[in-house]
């Protein structure tokens, strides 16, 4: 929990893979995937997940269908209240 959670900042709530989960405002959907225990976004053409990896958009790694969009950028995208978020691979998660 991060100070400014425990100092009662603003939060929103996101579904991902039909999981909701509760992340302060201004989080990317990037951190809130990690913060969800999500290791991966999308599986390789050789069937290896995939993640974010730059954080900044470059490497595309972190592809994730947000509020319908595909292919967009987790860590480039800001997560907003009633946010519907899709990853590609399933099974792959686990703790931080």
């Amino acid at each position: 929990m991060t100070n400014s959670m425990m100092a009662g900042g603003a939060q929103v709530r996101l579904t991902i893979d039909d999981r909701p989960i509760d992340v302060e405002a201004g989080t990317t959907v990037a951190a809130a995937l990690v913060m969800a225990g999500i290791r991966g976004t999308r599986t390789s053409v050789g069937g290896q997940p995939r993640a974010a990896l730059c954080g900044m958009g470059v490497c595309q790694e972190c592809r994730v269908t947000i509020d319908g969009r595909q292919h967009a950028l987790a860590c480039q995208t800001l997560c907003h209240d009633g946010q519907t978020v899709h990853t590609s691979i399933t099974g792959f998660t686990g703790t931080r």
